[in-house]
């Protein structure tokens, strides 16, 4: 069905004659009964009544009722694509694991969406491996995440250290240390989120390099949940400083003494997929407002 044809048919029912709506679209009569055929043909019903006076048949004012919503949509529609071609609008999905989502993703979007307030952007929180799974499927467009386990399909581009220290109640007997090292953490009972995060599996890394076994008392999928069960008594975590900036009431941060390697966070994206412009911008935005910032740890 042709749009033009709608349009035409609502300025013939607007002027209540076929000659007015030719004088208003700068048509041929002729025209605007061929494009009147044509609709009726098409639509396989009659739409005006042939003959004086000018009067719409039951399909013809159901027609009319629906012309004016059809042809709006396509203006908005028309509209939106046009924005899309100039690189004003469109749809971008953006992946964030934790303690980045809640932390650093939201003021990192501020400037973007200064830039591009039409464009829409979907956020999906999951675990880095999980998010690395969707760039690579081109379920997302963007992802931070850690770098491990990435295919070859997927870039990675490295932005920040994601710092991390211990939490514990200040009535814990090392509350009173400076710092904590590794050997210190053997037989302490430790909170833990999944298999599957990239904290735990780090930290359970660097005791294994060093002969040590955690030991482990409560397992949470939750990161940022960990400091309150901290908060609670049961235990000590591993958590990144961001997310307990400042510790929550009752609770000490200790720095880790010789913690070799903190998990490199960046971008991921599928090098097979094209950018778009939006897309595009998004990642220079992103690179350059999720740096590097130093978290001083408040005791």
């Amino acid at each position: 069905m042709d749009l033009r044809s709608i349009k035409t048919f609502q300025t013939i029912i607007k002027h209540g004659s076929f000659q007015k709506a030719a004088e208003e679209l700068s048509y041929a009569q002729s025209t605007i009964t061929m494009q009147m055929k044509k609709l009726e043909s098409e639509l396989g019903v009659v739409l005006i009544e042939r003959g004086k006076p000018f009067q719409l048949t039951e399909a013809g004012r159901l027609l009319a009722l629906q012309g004016d919503l059809l042809l709006q949509e396509f203006e908005r529609l028309q509209e939106r694509m046009d924005a899309l071609v100039k690189g004003e609008a469109g749809h971008i999905r953006v992946g964030a694991m934790e303690p980045a989502a809640s932390y650093r993703l939201p003021y990192a979007l501020a400037p973007f969406y200064e830039k591009f307030p039409r464009v829409n952007v979907s956020v999906q929180i999951e675990s880095s491996r999980k998010l690395i799974e969707m760039v690579e499927a081109d379920e997302l467009d963007l992802a931070i995440c850690t770098a491990a386990n990435v295919p070859t399909t997927v870039g990675f581009l490295p932005l920040f250290p994601e710092e991390v220290a211990i939490l514990m109640p200040d009535a814990h007997p090392l509350a009173n240390e400076k710092d904590i090292s590794l050997p210190q953490l053997e037989n302490e009972p430790m909170l833990i989120t999944t298999a599957a995060c990239p904290f735990r599996r780090n930290i359970e890394k660097q005791m294994r390099d060093r002969g040590l076994r955690p030991t482990y008392r409560m397992e949470i999928s939750n990161m940022l949940a960990l400091k309150h069960y901290v908060q609670a008594g049961y235990g000590i975590a591993a958590v990144p400083i961001r997310c307990v900036m400042p510790p929550p009431k009752g609770t000490v941060l200790k720095a880790i003494r010789l913690f070799e390697e903190d998990l490199l966070v960046g971008l991921a994206e599928n090098k097979t997929k094209p950018f778009g412009r939006v897309a595009t911008s998004l990642k220079s935005i992103l690179q350059k407002n999720l740096r590097y910032e130093k978290e001083p740890i408040q005791k």
